[in-house]
Formats: C-alpha cells, sequence, structure tokens
C-alpha cells in the first residue's frame, strides 16, 4: 500500500508553485536559447497558489475516492499525459520503455524476433517474417497461427496484450505454440534480438525505370538509398526514370528526408521551419550536386504520406524535380522534438512547423499532388484513412488551417497499379522511355 500522506504532495506541489511564481525573469532567460527581435517574448509563469491547491485537491479526491485504488505514480503520470495530449495530436508522454522504443525505431529496429503478426478470426496470425530474424531462424513461415506465449493460451485473451508479450528485452527467450497451416502444432522456444526492419524495397521495371518501396525514414534511409544507387549503376543499368513509392509513409527522421530530397538537387532551400523559440528557425540547404541529374523523378503519394515524407514531396515539387503523383498527403506538418526526463522517460513535444521551399504550410493542408489520382482500394474493414485535418486539437484547428474532412477509403493499391500509372504518365508525355 502506498504510504505517502495527501499533505505530502501538498506541501510537495505548493513548493514547486512557489518556486515557479519566484522565478526572475532573469534566472527564466539564462536557460533559454537567445531570441532573434522578431520572436515573441516567452510568457512568465501564470500559475497561482490557487491554482496549485486546485490541482492537489482534485490529485487527492482520485486517490481517496476514486471506485478502485490508484497509487500515486499513475495518478500523477495520468497527470502529465493529460496535459501533454490536451496540446495537440502528436505531443506525448513517454514512459522509459516507450522512450527506448521510439529511439530504437529511429535507427531502424526494434527488439523482438522478427516477425509481423495480425489478428484473424480471434487468432494470432504470422503475416510475414524478416529475413536472418530470429522467427525466420527457428522456422517460423507466414499462415502459422501462434496458440500460445509462454505456455499461456492465446484464446480467449486480449489478443492486443498477447502479441505485445511476443517481443521484448534483447537477450530474453519467448515460448512459443506454433500451427502451421499443415501438419502439427510444435514448441519453439526463440531468443529475442535486435532486428533490422526493412524500410527499403527496390525493383526494376523494364530496362530503364527503378523502383523504390520507402515505408518509413530511418538514420540510415539516405545512406542506404545512395548505397542501392551506386549499386545499380555498378552493374551498368543507366535508370531513366526513378519512382519513390512514399504512399502510407508514415515520415520519422527529419534529417534523413532531408538527406534524400538534397541528393537530387543542387542548390536551394529544402524546408524550414518555424517555431516561438529562435532554436526552432531552421532552414536546410541543398548542396552542390546530384545522385542522378539526367533522371527523371516521380513521388507516389496518398493520404497516409505524412511528416518527412510531405518534406521529400514538397521540397522535389517546388524545385520542379519530381512530378508527384496520387492524393492528396496526410498533412502533418508539425515538428516533435523528442526530450529526455531525469526519470528515463521522455516526452514528445510539438516545436515547430514545416514550411516547403515555396513558403508553403504542410499543416493540416498536405502537398496537393500535379498528377491526381485515387488509388483503387479493396476492403478494409475499420479503416477510415484519416488526415492530419480529422484530429482532434490539431494545430490547424487553432490557426484556422483545417480542411474539410476526407472520404473514408481503404488500403493503398497493389502493385499491379504502377506500371498503368507509369503509361498514363507517357501517353501524357510527362514522362519519355
Amino acid at each position: 500500500m502506498n504510504t505517502f500522506k495527501p499533505l505530502f504532495f501538498t506541501n510537495l506541489l505548493l513548493a514547486l508553485a512557489l518556486a515557479i511564481a519566484s522565478a526572475s525573469p532573469v534566472a527564466a532567460q539564462e536557460n533559454a536559447p537567445a531570441q532573434q527581435p522578431e520572436d515573441p517574448p516567452l510568457p512568465q509563469a501564470q500559475l497561482t497558489l490557487d491554482d496549485l491547491r486546485t490541482f492537489t485537491d482534485v490529485f487527492n479526491q482520485a486517490r481517496n475516492n476514486y471506485v478502485e485504488e490508484v497509487d500515486d505514480k499513475t495518478l500523477l503520470d495520468a497527470a502529465i499525459r493529460g496535459m501533454l495530449l490536451e496540446l495537440d495530436p502528436h505531443s506525448s508522454y513517454l514512459p522509459a520503455k516507450k522512450y527506448e522504443e521510439l529511439n530504437d525505431a529511429a535507427k531502424g529496429r526494434y527488439s523482438g524476433i522478427g516477425v509481423d503478426v495480425q489478428t484473424r478470426d480471434g487468432k494470432i496470425v504470422v503475416n510475414a517474417i524478416i529475413n536472418d530474424s530470429p522467427a525466420d531462424e527457428a522456422g517460423l513461415n507466414p499462415g502459422d497461427v501462434i496458440t500460445s506465449i509462454n505456455g499461456d493460451e492465446v484464446r480467449g485473451r486480449n489478443l492486443p496484450d498477447a502479441m505485445d508479450e511476443i517481443g521484448g528485452d534483447p537477450d530474453t527467450d519467448v515460448v512459443l505454440t506454433v500451427q502451421p497451416e499443415e501438419g502439427e502444432a510444435r514448441e519453439v522456444k526463440i531468443t529475442r534480438k535486435y532486428v533490422r526492419v526493412p524500410t527499403m524495397r527496390y525493383e526494376q521495371i523494364g530496362e530503364t525505370y527503378g523502383y523504390f518501396k520507402l515505408s518509413q525514414f530511418h538514420r540510415e534511409t539516405s545512406a542506404q538509398l545512395k548505397q542501392a544507387l551506386d549499386s545499380i549503376a555498378a552493374e551498368g543499368t543507366e535508370l531513366s526514370v526513378l519512382v519513390f513509392d512514399l504512399r502510407n509513409n508514415p515520415g520519422g527522421v527529419l534529417q534523413q528526408a532531408v538527406g534524400l530530397a538534397d541528393g537530387f538537387l543542387d542548390e536551394g532551400v529544402i524546408v524550414s521551419t518555424r517555431g516561438r523559440n529562435a532554436k526552432m528557425q531552421m532552414e536546410f540547404t541543398a548542396n552542390p550536386g546530384q545522385w542522378l541529374p539526367d533522371t527523371s523523378v516521380i513521388i507516389l503519394v496518398d493520404r497516409g504520406t505524412a511528416s518527412a515524407s510531405e518534406v521529400v514531396s514538397g521540397a522535389l515539387q517546388d524545385h520542379g524535380r519530381a512530378l508527384v503523383v496520387g492524393e492528396r498527403t496526410f498533412g502533418k506538418g508539425s515538428v516533435q522534438s523528442v526530450l529526455p526526463l531525469r526519470n528515463g522517460a521522455g516526452i514528445k513535444l510539438t516545436t515547430a512547423l514545416y514550411y516547403t521551399p515555396s513558403g508553403r504550410s504542410i499543416q493540416a493542408h498536405g502537398i496537393e499532388p500535379d498528377v491526381a489520382i485515387e488509388w483503387e482500394t479493396f476492403s478494409a474493414e475499420g479503416d477510415e484513412r484519416i488526415r492530419e485535418s480529422d484530429l482532434e486539437r490539431h494545430l490547424g484547428q487553432k490557426t484556422g488551417a483545417g480542411g474539410a474532412r476526407a472520404e473514408a477509403t481503404a488500403q493503398t493499391p497493389e502493385d499491379y497499379q504502377l506500371e498503368a500509372v507509369l503509361e498514363a504518365l507517357r501517353n501524357a508525355g510527362l514522362i519519355s522511355g
């Protein structure tokens, strides 16, 4: 049972209020970035002792009178989460485990067994296996049904919770009972490890068209793309058209999006960010030299194309370096800074907005394609395919930049549509080859 007394928290929070209220303007500015003249002044502390007393009143009422006993840390974490969630849809509190997972994702890896699973008819079914992963080495195959995890039957359990148990810290074991599509069930013990998430796939279409499917941007994306292009050139293949498929790409590491765009530009702004603090007034510019200066670039987008993917699309579109084809993109034009906390946790805080080279805001607007295509869809139950402007508390709501709700649609098309798109562009004289 929690041994903290209500008075302890009351005194602690009142002490905090006094510290905030008594902070001098000079002290507050010492740890802040230098401000440019055009920056609005940062607001002074406005909380009063009565405000903090109200918080402690609510805290104590919840800890004493809620229908079930709730420990103090749970209530305090909930208060922190609520504070950030009220700001916008993308600001959030990251407990230590989530903070670590976010850092891993930025590195293009996660800790687990390398298996993609989904729920189907109340079962956990293996959808795909990452090559050379622990799951691959253990002989798991797409279509296998996982019937138990660490001795606990999957049947009758909350399936998302059960699926979370498959992942875990590196160098730990998980025991699965697997039922293949044919044959008898077997039990397999798999040691988890860091698994590289494949985020780039290349195919050659015809003799001179190169197709890259990018599923996200992590810390090695632009370097991996450059290596792939060098390898293709070393084989003697000269590409006349390069297609980047950014459909359903949610973004990722901004610097990698900037690096990819820089590879196809010689000069000029790639993207700028504008925030309240001077340190968020940034402008990224291209360096001389292109990877494939004589190759046409096409970018495929849909309403699932977001954030860093929109940065690439907007930059190459504004400079006339790429033809953007598809649907209006998601419209996530806000920058999140991931800030560590002293307890090993962190916060993801919206600190700026993206602007394309021509000064267009991406937030709640998205990127309009040069060639509009409403992708053919197939049934996907529960897939509403919303955009940024549909989210509660999106920044466009506060600035008047919101848009109408998009019509619901389903998943992106199968790749067999790609050749039809390219043929239509050739017939329209927009590309050659």
